[in-house]
Parts: structure tokens; sequence; C-alpha cells
């Protein structure tokens, strides 16, 4: 299986990945699949098998249900992972339990790595833009779990390429230079037109940033 760089980090993920929405099965998730441990199980014995190491999952996943499978499922095996996950949408009926605040990513986190069985996140990702949190807010609670060892890198999940060349690029040249440079673009990538598609690749490249499309 090849290896590629991720984005400007030094960090080497497969060019496959494990998507793990089908995982659980809660709610409208089970549209996608009722994958329960055995079954997460045999899928990931077959990744590895033919090299592929990169996991995917996110806490709203049968609303945590999925990052507990995808737990159990890796085992003693953690090493052998680079492993992702993400936050953003509601986990409870709180005011607070949905956004990239620093107050929900950093609880959110926290709650993941519960569910995940490990004290470390390889790539957490904010799962959509937040209209409502400042940027330098959310990304000084990445910096913050990155420099506390519970994240490894960074990323967002369903940006276009604009918008996170707009949002993004900007941020490593403020004042805010300890926060860490976001590693990964994750867009819907099968619902964008050709065009949308090397716009979206040609403007995060441009910011050494990597695209990635996890099939679920």
């Amino acid at each position: 299986m090849e290896h590629r760089q991720l984005g400007r980090s030094g960090l080497q993920v497969s060019v496959l990945g494990l998507g793990t929405m089908g995982f659980g099965g809660g709610g409208n998730f089970a549209n996608v699949g009722q994958i329960g441990v055995e079954g997460a199980t045999r899928q990931l014995d077959l990744c590895l098998d033919a090299g592929v190491t990169f996991v995917d999952t996110a806490n709203v996943y049968s609303t945590g249900v999925s990052e507990e499978i995808v737990g159990k499922a890796i085992g003693g095996r953690r090493d052998r992972i680079v492993l992702a996950t993400k936050a953003r949408f509601a986990m409870g009926e709180g005011a607070n339990d949905a956004g990239l605040s620093r107050r929900h990513l950093i609880s959110e986190c926290e709650a993941s790595l519960r569910r995940l069985g490990t004290d470390y996140i390889d790539l957490y990702q904010v799962h959509e833009w937040d209209g409502l949190t400042p940027l330098e807010e959310t990304l000084e609670a990445l910096d913050t779990l990155v420099r506390s060892g519970k994240v490894r890198y960074v990323g967002c999940s369903n940006y276009s390429g604009c918008k996170a060349l707009y949002r993004f690029g900007p941020a490593w040249s403020m004042a805010f230079c300890s926060c860490q440079p976001v590693t990964l673009l994750a867009p819907r990538y099968r619902t964008l037109p050709d065009v949308t598609r090397v716009s979206s690749v040609a403007s995060v490249s441009s910011i050494g940033v990597a695209v990635s499309q996890t099939w679920v």
C-alpha cells in the first residue's frame, strides 16, 4: 500500500482509509450501516493485511457508538493505526453541546479519547464550519489539544478548498503563531462537480494542506 505525506507534516498515511460511519447503526446512521464489533474487527483485519492504516471516525457517528466500536476493533494494535476523528455537531441538547468553541472541542476530544480507548488522536478534525465561534478561538483550542499531547495533527472536514484557504491560510501569519497548521481537508468530495474538485485541490495544495476522501 502506498503511503503519502499528510500535507506539510511529517506524518505518513496510507492512500486509502477505512471510514466508519456505518459502525454502530444508531439513529439515521442505520441507513449507512449497522456494523458491530465483530464486523468492524474483520474489516480492520482486512485493511491492515492490505496495508491500509488510516482509520477515520467521528464523535457524532451513532452518537459515539462508532468510536467505541473502533476502539474495541483496534484493541492492542493502536501503534499500527493512524487514527482520525472529528467534532462539531450536537452531542446533546445543551446550548454548548455543539459547535467549535473551546469548551465543546476540548470536552468532546476528551470524550472521544475515552470511547476510543486511547490517550491520543493522530488527526483531530473540525467536522464543519461554525459561523458563531471566532476562528481564533477554534484554532487556539486545537493548539491547546496538540500541546497537551491529546492530539497530534489537526484538519478540517466538509470545507471547500476556497473556504479552507480563506479561513485557515491567513491564520498562520496572524498573531496566533503558536497555532498548529491545518494538515488535511476532507470535503464532501463525491458531491462536488469536477471543476469544484479541481479548485479545492488547487486551493489547499498552495498552502500545503492534503486532500482526503475516506469512503464509508
